[in-house]
């Protein structure tokens, strides 16, 4: 049977040859019960994993650890009576809060959150890097408390003594989380936003933060946690951050002619399916190149499976893991992104919109491979979020061998880019704080939690 590591392992490194049995071993340790030890998130990555299969997944992997937790629950015996303060305190819980793609994204909601109405806390268990970001971050709060010293149980009892209103965990389970403090429930309010696409399972969250395009109503069954809809996108991205000037194709090691195709996704986002798409594109649209995140533990096997699909191994560019602001800059280089299903783009997508890019994107019924729709809506380029396979492929090529369509759809992002939703960090802000709002109204009138936002 494949492990948890195995299975990890073969991912990340793009190795594919034995994928199609690991899945096959993956689906057998849902069936028999066995998903405590099978981490919910790689199943996120995993083509024909249903929304139902990763919420099994969390609920099996949670099972011994909601057992525990509830035995430390009974102990420290947190109460949580009415406190009489006007101001809503928030608790951000993460391990990014320093030069990390979650910290970009949310940077500029944390400076913006209405301090008449809330206070801000952030509790880290990350490494202070030293960097401008970590600063920043630090000034965007009214506290900023380092809990990386400490335990759970520890952790837990100084945010429950801060007298934190609602806890929103930053994480899920992503590397490094730690939702053995959310399980301890030191907050009345616990909420599932940003960082971890998908369900927690029961007994650690109350809401997810989520929009009618992410997760439609019908999809609730999916969740142990109740919508907290957004009325446009889940998925913050400012406008203060510079896109810079744009380098030369030589400096970034792209040739000085043809058409290029990008994707900076993490590997293990890349599907052999995907893949059979992306070299498709390769062998239909002349002199094209496909600009690729440069990881040395992938790019062999991914150019061994361009050269077994009938590509030429030098079509493929790789670029080198750069900073945010490097990174927008080179972005202005590419044609058009091509994003990953059923694990979409998420921060690469915002930041490739910001610096002018479009992409194209095929939804499926999960919450990570939505994502990348969510954010076209909200940037008005919908035309963009393709219905099968198939019409990702004809989308793709289309817009490669049609200048004019390209050139409209570029035109149409650069007229949207400071007028949408998307990039609109004031209007989201006071949307986000709306929902804080609701659920702590439901708390104080010892409702339980249910779908609010705009279909609430």
């Amino acid at each position: 049977m494949g492990s948890k590591k195995t299975f990890g392992r073969l991912r990340h490194m793009c190795e594919w040859a034995d994928l199609a049995a690991d899945d096959t071993d993956l689906a057998a340790v849902l069936a028999e019960g066995q998903g405590h030890h099978l981490s919910p998130f790689h199943l996120l990555s995993v083509p024909g994993m249903s929304a139902s299969d990763q919420r099994a997944c969390s609920e099996l992997w949670t099972r011994e650890r909601r057992v525990a937790a509830q035995i430390e629950r009974d102990t420290l015996a947190f109460t949580f009576p009415p406190t009489g303060r006007r101001k809503i305190r928030l608790g951000y819980l993460s391990n990014d809060f320093h030069e990390h793609a979650t910290a970009h994204l949310l940077i500029e909601v944390l400076e913006a959150h209405d301090r008449d109405a809330f206070e801000v806390n952030a509790y880290s268990f990350g490494a202070d890097d030293g960097l401008p970001m970590r600063q920043r971050l630090m000034a965007a709060c009214d506290r900023f408390v380092d809990i990386a010293h400490m335990g759970d149980n520890a952790a837990a009892q100084l945010i429950y003594d801060d007298a934190v209103d609602i806890l929103i965990d930053l994480k899920g389970f992503t590397a490094q989380a730690r939702s053995g403090i959310a399980l301890l429930r030191p907050a009345p309010v616990v909420v599932n936003y940003l960082g971890y696409p998908g369900t927690m399972g029961a007994g650690i969250c109350d809401y997810v933060i989520t929009d009618p395009f992410l997760t439609p109503p019908a999809s609730a069954g999916f969740y142990s946690e109740s919508f907290a809809y957004m009325p446009n996108t889940y998925h913050p991205h400012g406008r203060r951050t510079p896109v810079g000037d744009k380098p030369s194709r030589r400096e970034a090691g792209l040739p000085d002619d043809g058409f290029v195709f990008c994707c900076f996704n993490q590997p293990y986002k890349i599907s052999p399916e995907i893949f059979d798409i992306w070299c498709r594109l390769l062998s239909c649209v002349p002199d094209s190149v496909l600009w690729l995140l440069d990881t040395p533990h992938a790019a062999g096997n991914l150019r061994s499976e361009a050269i077994a699909r009938g590509i030429d191994a030098r079509r493929l560019v790789f670029g080198a893991n750069l900073g945010q602001a490097e990174h927008l800059r080179r972005l202005q280089l590419a044609d058009l992104m091509l994003d990953t299903s059923p694990f979409n783009a998420h921060t690469t997508a915002s930041d490739a919109l910001w610096a002018g890019l479009p992409f194209v994107t095929c939804p499926g019924e999960t919450f990570p491979s939505r994502v990348a729709g969510s954010i076209l809506h909200a940037i008005g380029l919908p035309d963009l979020v393709a219905d099968s396979p198939e019409a990702y492929f004809d989308l793709a090529y289309t817009l490669a061998l049609d200048e004019e369509r390209l050139a409209d759809v570029r035109a149409r992002l650069a007229a949207n880019r400071l007028t949408a939703p998307l990039f609109d960090v004031t209007t989201y802000t006071a949307d986000l704080e709306g929902l804080y709002g609701a659920m702590s109204a439901r708390h104080r009138a010892h409702l339980p939690p249910a779908t609010i936002g705009v279909h609430g």
